[in-house]
């Protein structure tokens, strides 16, 4: 049976008393039994040690199923507001039918001679912690020994979830709450540093000032989907984007770079072509006078060899495998921004080819999340439907509803950002008579958390 694609087999052999620890390497599972009974036996004499042990410890922290099933029901009266002691406890276990299972009235009376004070109960929670952590690590390592060796096991998703195990113990002790005094005084420091800062970017900048004037940078947690028509110049927009925040002069950022389209070699040529401001058919064919060749390397090879960008090109890239990479490099070189180049050809977990609205809508609730888990702005471009083209006149402007192939791109982005040039259907001049020939329109149609912009010339 493959147990790999049955959930709930899988939280059976979690809940299952077969003691990795001692069946693989053949000793004792970390743990600190003493400890235990002295945070219990703290709980039981002071009244608001529960309080510190909540922010530290759950019950399957404890090591010990008896301390487990205690430190529940110590739980249990907390969220009824009732008093936690000797005689409240033994009755809330005896009404739980875990009374005898833990050692009687005698067990729980006993917990109270392990400890004279709660003076140390956080210090004793956090090594109490620390051993479940370990003893997590080895469950894991022995789910992916055994997963391993089944023959059905689907690769893939055993990789992803386990990476989800990882991350789910980094984060353990961390602290998501705060009190709302903590968080006002942070949100003060933070306007009086803009208001001292004349361009305002909380995020990372994006390089070009209309843009950066109504996002204020790309916020981290942020889901961006820039989309277009092919041949507008997403791509080549992307790479500025990225270019303008690994070479921030104050604040450079460490930029992963996912190409489904392009591979690295065409990727590298045009980003060399942006930077040296040299025609890009040139570098591709080589054919370079020494003047071109100095100008190459001068404003191009040698300012771009001390910034951090990661380039992939891996075709058909599937939503797990993106999370497992940017998980991987978030650990290893903190990335602080990534850019997907573009999401219709991406996968998603299932590869159900036959719903692909129901993949995309998948793949960019995945995007969301991830930005989120990883707190970075994640850009994703996007192809339009030929909607546009239908439409007569200005109606060409694209909308929400142009994105192509699943609404759920609208709903899960925080930004949608449109491209768009005007003599593409020859519309050569504006309402003012301006010419717009050579010029690429942006618009902000959608903006979780600012202003919308319409018709923004930011690029010529």
């Amino acid at each position: 049976t493959d147990v790999r694609k049955n959930t709930g087999k899988r939280s059976e052999r979690r809940k299952s008393s077969l003691d990795l620890g001692t069946m693989v390497y053949g000793k004792v599972p970390p743990q600190a039994k003493d400890l235990e009974e002295a945070v219990l036996g703290a709980i039981l004499i002071e009244k608001n040690t529960i309080d510190m042990a909540m922010d530290i410890l759950k019950p399957e922290s404890f090591y010990v199923e008896a301390h487990q099933r205690i430190y529940k029901a110590m739980l249990d009266l907390n969220s009824k507001s009732q008093p936690i002691d000797i005689l409240t406890v033994c009755e809330q276990l005896r009404s739980a039918e875990d009374l005898e299972m833990v050692g009687g009235p005698y067990y729980v009376t006993k917990l109270t001679n392990a400890v004279v004070s709660s003076a140390n109960i956080v210090t004793h929670a956090r090594i109490i912690q620390d051993k479940f952590v370990k003893r997590e690590l080895i469950r894991i390592g022995g789910e992916l020994i055994q997963g391993g060796y089944e023959d059905a096991t689907d690769v893939k998703f055993l990789m992803d979830e386990h990476e989800k195990d990882f991350t789910k113990l980094t984060m353990i002790g961390q602290q998501n709450s705060v009190e709302l005094g903590a968080a006002i005084v942070q949100a003060v420091q933070r306007i009086e540093t803009m208001r001292h800062d004349s361009r305002s970017i909380t995020g990372t900048a994006s390089g070009f000032i209309d843009i950066d004037r109504i996002t204020h940078g790309w916020q981290d947690t942020d889901l961006i989907i820039l989309a277009a028509r092919p041949s507008v110049g997403k791509t080549a927009f992307a790479i500025n984007l990225a270019r303008n925040a690994i070479m921030h002069p104050e604040h450079p950022k460490t930029v992963a770079f996912f190409s489904l389209e392009m591979s690295v070699p065409q990727l590298t040529n045009r980003i060399l072509a942006a930077e040296s401001e040299i025609w890009l058919e040139k570098i591709m064919n080589g054919r370079m006078e020494e003047e071109n060749m100095r100008q190459l390397y001068s404003r191009a090879v040698q300012p771009l060899a001390k910034v951090s960008m990661i380039l992939d090109d891996t075709p058909a890239l599937t939503i797990f495998e993106l999370r497992a990479k940017c998980r991987k490099l978030k650990r290893k070189r903190n990335i602080g921004m990534v850019i997907i180049d573009y999401l219709q050809l991406m996968s998603g977990d299932t590869n159900d080819s036959r719903n692909r609205e129901r993949e995309i809508a998948q793949i960019s609730r995945g995007l969301k999340q991830l930005a989120k888990e990883l707190s970075v702005p994640i850009i994703a471009l996007s192809q339009l439907s030929r909607a546009p083209e239908t439409r007569s006149g200005s109606a060409k402007t694209p909308v929400l509803s142009d994105l192509r192939e699943s609404g759920a791109i609208e709903q899960d982005a925080d930004m949608v950002m449109f491209m768009y040039r005007p003599e593409y259907y020859d519309q050569n001049h504006n309402e003012l008579g301006e010419s717009t020939r050579g010029k690429t329109h942006i618009s902000i149609a959608k903006h979780r958390n600012g202003k919308l912009a319409v018709g923004s010339e930011v690029i010529k």
